[in-house]
Formats: structure tokens, C-alpha cells, sequence
């Protein structure tokens, strides 16, 4: 045994990691290239496992990241603070805060002394700045934790020389590093002298869980008291010189393209007004503030020339679907062998964030500079320097904290348009999307159907297969290049992107005899994004509603059918957590019941229970401006993502998967008619609700002896959303097909005008309050 820094023994079983001193002014340290665990082998398998259980996405991420990982640097300052440029996107996910932790654990400081900031697009990160798949603490666990133990390192050889001490009788706390008798040195004092002037290799030993003190605890935001104060600077904070409010003037068909102004000089002459321009998707205003750049766009009389979906409909969607349907080809098995078959719709919902698409961008001859929330930079700072005729290096993309992503800030429309509108107007712009653009415009999630057919003999399930058809989701933001560079790794072959996406999500977390999931997609000319879980919120829902139908045609209890054939100890543990928390079978009045489901992805497994109220009063009652239908009354999950960095950001996380699965399959969708959304804003999107919120909203962290985090971002959305349909299955006596719930029935709202594309400012705000 041999002795560590700060005094501990060290652990036969730690794993060792090489790094780097990076030469700098202070301190600055960085993992190894290539560091992050070992490729997978892919020999022959035993039949039975699917693609996700042997490499699922999570990995193909964080292969794609490892390359540069070396390239993300811990830096030392001189008052004693740790500072890190995350190389990803923070939404509201939590990440600053989580990946402060893994540097205040290694370095021994206190966690609001770690300065965690965005990194700006660095074209050289590569697949290192996409955020995406639930995948940001996953990848970067290990190299951030290394690049600060290699600086605690570096830290502790120059105190050795300070204080006239061996390294091994120096003890750390709180970023201060004591010796023998009480002498001390701070981290800041030490910041220079531990500076290196070219870069240096090194090897260092990590923190083992068992000596944890931060990672694992629960910890509040660092950003939260700046977020609900007001303090917290977005995008449109920003004070960027002489960028102007400005705000575009939209076809009244999805993707529709301005053809001509008739009336520029008027609109021109308005108050505040600046400029008007003609851009690729509309027309631009720019004016001293958003109102009078609101007024300006309903004011313009534009000629267009119709969009992508030009009178496209729900119902031609969804025959252009199903016309694309590949068939089920399970046949029948013998008389004794018996199938469930089941059809489901699952309707276009919103991709709109509670911050709408934004972004300042300031074109100039020689080079562009564009701020924005964006989770694939590099990707828009390219296509950007192409739109501009310019070099990539041109194009500085100022990465900025967003209000909410849920994979819409995969994308970077509105970037792409403030760099169209500042190029012609020949200005700094602030470009704002109305709601009502997020809504009509907007990317959405994209309307699908999924088949299943399941055979049963003998108390078994003997096959289960299921057909997912979608309207194509659009992996043009960075993902489909990884899937490109990582193709001859992946175990599902030269598939596409979205297949390959689907082939890498989708687990039947069931011992269901021959099981086979399959993607086909078709482009009708939408705007799609990867939402929030991807496809897994309709899948789910879908495979969770046959395997209650193949419960009751066995016989069995939901929650007992479940535990019997899940595969894994992990899954049962989740099952039995819900269970007993959620008082599964207790008896409860007619037109109400409890639902229950579980959902296995991205390294981990959860399940959910649910209570819902199908009763004529709770259905029929009125809401102002709003919808009504069942009410899920309770809501218990068990969560097991393997090790939870942050308990309390992970709680967190799921209480808003929560809300996500109610909306999915209860209230939000968007109606499409003659080539429009008829949604023109979150006052007739139905998200969740305050009133439709569960009074009972219980997550439970599961016990995990991993020594590795899972994904966890978008991991609550799928299953809440299962448990809660199946719940009205069993209230209502029917099994629902068509999602959410609320879609077909009559529209709640008066859609607003598409000409003008953006209603008027309101005046009223006060006669809206309770």
C-alpha cells in the first residue's frame, strides 16, 4: 500500500488516467485523449438482445465525444476559485451545477467556488459540443474529474515546495491545503506557481465513491436564485450595441415564402420603425422595440407563395402515413397461439420551449458574431458561414444559457434567420419569434402511428412485434454526422439516421420471445425535431397499453405481469419501489383507477405509477380558456439511473418528465388545416396546467451501486406518459388509440387570424388575472 495525497491509502482497485498540464498564465489542467472507457466488443451474440442492450445511444455519444475530450480544461484563479467552459448546452437541465460538483469533488472546494460558464462554438470539440440524448454528465463524468484531479495534483507538488513538505503529509479542504503544524497555503496563491509553460504529461488517481462528499448529495441550482430574481441573463438580456428589436412577418402556410411588399414605404413610415427587409422566410422589421415591431407585421401587406404543406390536414397526414406503413409479419401461430393487435395515432405536438426562438447576430463584411441558447454550435456556426458566403472561422457563436429546450435547441432557426436579417439590413439585429410563430412555424414533434401485434400460448408471450411509422424527423443538427463518423461501430448497420436513432433507443424491457421493433419514416415537409425523448414517449405508450391487454388475457395482475417478465433485477426493483409507495391495488371508485408502466433507456429503468379520474364531474368540469378531460390525481415514479450526481437536480429532472408525459398524452397537440397549425400560442397549446398538475407528485431515487451515471434529461417522459394511458384504460373499460386524448374532440379555442400572422399586443393583461 502506498500513500495518496491527503493522506489515504490508496485503493488497489482505482483506476489510473493520464492528462495533461496545460501551459497558461494560472493553472489549467485536461483529460487524456481518447480517455472515457473501452469500445465495446461485438462478438456473436445469444439470440434475444436487443441493439440498445449491447450499444445504445448513450454510447454512440459518448464515442463520438471522447476523441477531444483533452481539449476541455480545468483553469485555476488567482482568488482561489476553479473556473470550466462546458462544452454543452444548459436549458434548465441542471448540467452547470451537476458538472460543478464533479470538479468540486476531485478538488476539494466548495461548490459555489467552481465558476462553471458556456463554452462559445469551438469548430475544434468536433462531436464534443452537441448536447443531446440525455448524454452531457454521462460523457464528461470521467474527463472532468480527471482534468481537476490533475490540477489538485499539480496544486499539491507546488505547496510541497511552499510549505517545505512532502506531498503525502499535505491535507486539502475547502480550497486551502494544510501541512504538518498548522502552516497553509491557498489554491489562489498557489494558481501561478503550479502554472506550467508548455504542456506536460501526467497520471492521476480519481476519487472512489466510497469517499464521496459531494457527489451523491443533494444540491440546490447554483443558478436559482439568479433564475427566479431576474438576475439570470438570456439571450434577449443581452446588451449588444445598436441590435434592435426585430421580428418577422410569416406566410400564412407552413414554410411559405415571401414573394413581394406591397406597401414597404408605409410600414417604413411607422413609429419606431427602422428597416424592412425581405428575408428567406418572410419579411424582417426592425424597430426600437418589440411592440412597434408587432404593430409593423400585422400592418404589412406581403404576397407569398405557398409553403411545403400547402392544404395538408390532419387527415391527409395521417392517410399519407398509413400508406407508408410496413406490413406486421407474424403470422398465426396455430390454434392454440392467440395475438392482441393494436393501432394507435399519435398527433403533431408543439416543439416550442417557454423561451421563444431568439437570437442577436451582427453581420459585418470581414466576419458575424450571433448569440443564442444552441445546442449544436459548431453545426449552425458552419451553416451560418455558408449562408454568408464567409469562412467557418469567420463566425464567432456566442453559446447562451436558453429558458428550455426540450430538443428544440438542437436546432438553431432563429440564429440562422437573425444572421439573414442583420446581413440585409445591414444592421445588429435582436431577433424575436412571436409565440404564435413558435406554434404555427415551429419545429413539432411529428405526427406517427404504431402497430403491434403480440402472440400468447400456454401463459407466455411468445412474439412481440411493433411497427412505428412517422413523419420524418429531421436529424440535420450535428447527430447525423456522429452516426456517419461512428457508422462501422454501430451494431445495426448502414441504417439512417433516424432508423439508426430509433434502433439505439428503443428496448422491450420484456422476456417476450421473438422481439422485433421497426422504424419506417416519410417526408411530407415539415419542420420536425428530435422532442424531448424522441420517439420513446409514443413507443412506450403504445407497448405499455398491449402489455396490460396481454395482463388481463393471461389473467394477471398489471404490476405482477410485469415483474414476472421483465428482464432485469433493476426493472423488478422499480416495479416493487411504485408498488408499495403508490398502494397499487387499493380500491379505489368507479371511473377512476390506477395505471402503472415501466420504460428501460439510456443506461437506466423506471417506473411509474398513476391515479387518474375519469368521472363525468372531473371530465366535464369548466376551466377558463383552457381543457379539461380526465385528471391524473397522483403521480409516484421510481427512478434507478445508476449514480445520481445531484439527487435533488435528478428529482427535479423527472417532476418535469412528468408534466411532459401528461401533456403528451393528455392535452397538447397542434391541428393541422390547409397547410397550417391552428395552435397560435401557449393560450391554445394545452400544456399542462397548474389545474391539471397531480396534487400528489412523489420520485423516488433508487438505491444503485454503480460506480457510473446514466442518462437522465429526458427519461421521465415515456413512462409517465404510458402509466397515465394505461391508467384510463382500466378507468374507462377502453383501450385509447389516439394521442393526446383531447385531439379529436371539438376545438377548445378561437384560432387566431393567420393574416395578420401575429395577433396584436394586448391591453387586457390584468382582466386575464385570477
Amino acid at each position: 500500500m502506498r500513500t495518496v495525497p491527503g493522506g489515504r491509502a490508496a485503493d488497489p482497485g482505482r483506476r489510473r488516467f493520464l492528462g495533461f498540464l496545460v501551459a497558461a498564465p494560472t493553472l489549467a489542467a485536461a483529460a487524456e485523449l481518447g480517455l472515457g472507457g473501452s469500445t465495446p466488443a461485438y462478438a456473436a451474440l445469444p439470440s434475444g438482445p436487443q441493439p440498445p442492450e449491447i450499444y445504445d445511444l448513450n454510447d454512440m455519444l459518448t464515442d463520438a465525444a471522447r476523441a477531444t475530450s483533452n481539449l476541455i480544461t480545468v483553469v485555476i484563479n488567482t482568488d482561489g476559485t476553479a473556473s470550466f467552459e462546458l462544452p454543452r448546452s444548459e436549458n434548465g437541465q441542471g448540467i452547470t451545477t451537476s458538472t460543478a460538483m464533479l470538479i468540486a469533488e476531485e478538488l476539494d472546494l466548495p461548490v459555489d467556488r467552481v465558476k462553471v460558464t458556456l463554452a462559445p462554438a469551438r469548430p475544434e470539440l468536433v462531436f464534443n459540443q452537441l448536447t443531446g440524448g440525455s448524454n452531457t454528465t454521462v460523457s464528461t463524468f470521467t474527463p472532468i474529474r480527471v482534468a481537476a484531479a490533475i490540477a489538485k495534483g499539480a496544486l499539491l507538488d507546488a505547496a510541497a515546495l511552499e510549505l517545505g513538505d512532502t506531498v503525502a503529509n499535505l491535507t486539502t479542504k475547502a480550497g486551502v491545503v494544510e501541512a504538518p503544524g498548522g502552516r497553509t497555503v491557498s489554491y489562489g496563491d498557489l494558481a501561478a506557481k503550479a502554472a506550467v509553460s508548455s504542456p506536460r504529461r501526467v497520471e492521476v488517481e480519481l476519487t472512489t465513491k466510497r469517499d464521496y462528499t459531494v457527489i451523491g448529495t443533494p444540491q440546490n441550482r447554483l443558478d436559482a436564485r439568479a433564475a427566479v430574481t431576474g438576475a439570470k441573463q438570456y439571450t434577449l438580456d443581452l446588451d449588444v450595441p445598436d441590435a434592435k428589436p426585430t421580428m418577422i412577418c410569416r406566410a400564412p402556410t407552413l414554410n411559405g415564402k415571401p414573394k413581394a411588399i406591397r406597401n414597404r414605404a408605409a410600414v417604413e413610415a411607422m413609429p419606431g420603425i427602422t428597416d424592412v427587409a425581405l428575408v428567406p422566410t418572410g419579411v424582417a422589421v426592425r424597430g426600437e422595440t418589440f411592440g412597434q415591431c408587432i404593430d409593423a407585421v400585422r400592418a404589412l401587406d406581403v404576397s407569398w407563395i405557398d409553403g411545403t404543406v400547402a392544404g395538408q390536414s390532419d387527415a391527409t397526414v395521417l392517410k399519407a402515413l398509413r400508406a407508408a406503413e410496413v406490413p406486421l409479419v407474424v403470422p398465426k401461430l396455430g390454434p392454440l397461439v392467440k395475438t392482441v393487435d393494436a393501432d394507435f395515432t399519435f398527433w403533431f405536438r408543439s416543439n416550442s420551449s417557454l423561451e421563444p426562438n431568439c437570437a442577436i447576430a451582427d453581420v459585418r463584411k470581414d466576419g458575424a458574431e450571433v448569440w443564442g441558447a444552441c445546442k449544436s454550435p459548431i453545426t449552425a456556426a458552419e451553416e451560418i458561414a455558408t449562408m454568408l458566403g464567409m469562412a467557418p472561422t469567420a463566425v464567432k457563436f456566442h453559446v447562451m444559457e436558453g429558458g428550455g429546450s426540450f430538443g428544440r435547441k438542437l436546432f438553431y432557426d432563429a440564429a440562422v434567420e437573425a444572421a439573414q436579417c442583420s446581413k440585409a439590413i445591414g444592421k445588429p439585429v435582436r431577433l424575436m419569434w412571436h409565440r404564435t410563430d413558435d406554434s404555427r412555424v415551429g419545429r413539432t414533434h411529428p405526427m406517427a402511428t404504431t402497430r403491434i401485434r403480440a402472440s400468447y400460448a400456454a401463459g407466455e408471450v411468445l412474439t412481440y412485434e411493433q411497427r412505428h411509422t412517422s413523419v420524418k424527423t429531421d436529424f440535420g443538427h450535428g447527430l447525423g454526422e456522429i452516426i456517419t463518423a461512428l457508422a462501422g461501430k454501430l451494431p445495426v448497420g448502414d441504417i439512417g439516421f433516424s432508423q439508426t436513432i430509433f434502433a439505439l433507443t428503443q428496448e422491450v424491457p420484456y422476456n417476450f420471445g421473438a422481439t422485433n421493433q421497426l422504424l419506417n419514416e416519410v417526408d411530407l415537409g415539415f419542420n420536425t425535431s428530435s422532442m424531448r425523448n424522441i420517439y420513446s414517449p409514443d413507443v412506450a405508450a403504445a407497448r405499455e397499453l398491449v402489455v396490460d391487454q396481454l395482463a388481463k388475457k393471461l389473467g394477471k395482475d398489471p404490476y405482477r405481469f410485469r415483474r414476472e417478465f421483465t428482464k432485469s433485477e433493476r426493472a423488478r426493483a422499480v416495479l416493487d419501489k411504485v408498488a408499495q409507495a403508490g398502494s397499487w391495488g387499493r380500491s379505489m371508485a368507479p371511473g377512476t383507477a390506477q395505471g402503472i408502466a415501466l420504460h428501460k433507456e439510456y443506461k437506466g429503468v423506471n417506473a411509474v405509477l398513476v391515479e387518474i379520474d375519469c368521472r363525468p364531474g372531473t371530465v366535464n368540469r369548466t376551466v377558463r380558456d383552457g381543457v379539461t378531460g380526465p385528471r391524473v390525481t397522483k403521480v409516484v415514479m421510481a427512478v434507478d439511473v445508476g449514480l445520481a450526481i445531484n439527487p435533488r437536480g435528478l428529482e427535479a429532472q423527472m417532476q418535469g418528465g412528468i408534466m411532459d408525459g401528461l401533456a403528451n398524452m393528455l392535452t397538447s397537440s397542434l391541428h393541422l388545416q390547409d397547410g397550417a397549425f391552428l395552435e397560435g400560442s401557449w393560450d391554445n397549446y394545452f400544456y399542462t396546467r397548474e389545474w391539471n398538475v397531480p396534487p400528489v407528485v412523489e420520485v423516488h431515487i433508487m438505491p444503485s451501486d454503480s460506480e457510473e451515471p446514466g442518462g437522465a434529461g429526458e427519461f421521465g417522459v415515456a413512462s409517465t406518459g404510458a402509466a397515465v394511458v394505461c391508467a384510463f384504460a382500466r378507468a374507462t373499460g377502453t383501450m385509447p388509440t389516439s394521442f393526446p386524448l383531447q385531439h379529436t374532440k371539438p376545438l377548445a379555442f378561437t384560432p387566431k387570424t393567420r393574416i395578420p400572422p401575429v395577433p396584436e399586443s394586448p391591453t387586457d393583461g390584468l382582466d386575464h388575472t385570477y
